[in-house]
């Protein structure tokens, strides 16, 4: 592996590479595959698009759309890819933090994205690396998937907010302490990739547990606001009030 290089992306050519990459990532049928003209429009339109070399070679992408809520605009980061070889290298924090430097200089306050609440390494990254919170589950968020990831389950999502600049982002990306108190834990045992890839009756139960859990607690007025991994492979949705400062966030 060479020295790994990140560059906003700009040609047609460019944005076939990310749609290469979207299959080989992901093994979307057709119809679930963004076409080149979504990449292109998300570069003339306000958003962007990181791309992560190896040498020449595209090894990852981000794709962040402009959006806009009460009148404020933020970035809703749609994709995240990068090549099997080259997860747990840091890659996609980098690209990431790529992504949180330009919205800083859009005068951008937050970043949002969904993800998947059964998925423990990513749920891991986006809270306990990154310092997003979560205060909104979707149920079937994006109706049936043909991605084998998904199991044949719903594609339930929760809601990840990042906002860039705050005090409570700063102090998870120096992996400073929580300061909020953890008031709820909800778990996802270190056997849901079994499960999914099984059809296991308990990938179901497990996501229907979380579902109900997490929109109690939401509707309870807590977030999460962290995530632990247990030395068995278990994860941890870590809840507690909002923090101060994002209690009323300006969008």
């Amino acid at each position: 592996m060479s020295q790994l290089r990140i560059a906003r992306l700009t040609t047609p050519e460019e944005f076939e590479g990310c749609v290469d990459l979207q299959q080989k990532t992901w093994q979307y049928s057709a119809g679930e595959i963004l076409p080149r003209r979504v990449f292109f429009l998300a570069e003339k339109l306000g958003g962007h698009v990181l791309g992560a070399y190896d040498g020449d070679n595209l090894v990852g992408f981000n794709l962040g759309l402009p959006a806009q809520r009460r009148g404020v605009g933020y970035i809703h980061s749609q994709m995240l890819a990068v090549l099997p070889d080259y997860r747990n290298s840091g890659l996609g924090r980098s690209m990431k933090l790529a992504q949180r430097d330009l919205a800083i200089e859009q005068g951008i306050h937050v970043i949002e994205w969904t993800y998947d609440p059964l998925e423990i390494k990513n749920s891991f990254f986006n809270l306990s690396r990154l310092g997003a919170i979560s205060r909104k589950y979707v149920p079937n968020f994006y109706g049936a998937s043909s991605s084998p990831l998904q199991g044949g389950l719903p594609t339930d999502r929760l809601y990840a907010e990042w906002w860039v600049r705050s005090a409570h982002a700063e102090r998870v990306m120096a992996r400073e302490p929580l300061q909020e108190p953890v008031l709820q834990r909800v778990s996802v045992p270190a056997q849901i990739y079994e499960w999914k890839a099984e059809g296991d009756r308990h990938a179901q139960q497990t996501q229907t547990m979380l579902r109900e859990r997490l929109q109690q607690h939401f509707a309870d007025g807590l977030c999460i606001i962290g995530y632990d991994r247990q030395p068995d492979g278990t994860g941890v949705f870590l809840l507690g009030e909002v923090p101060a400062e994002l209690a009323h966030p300006k969008s």
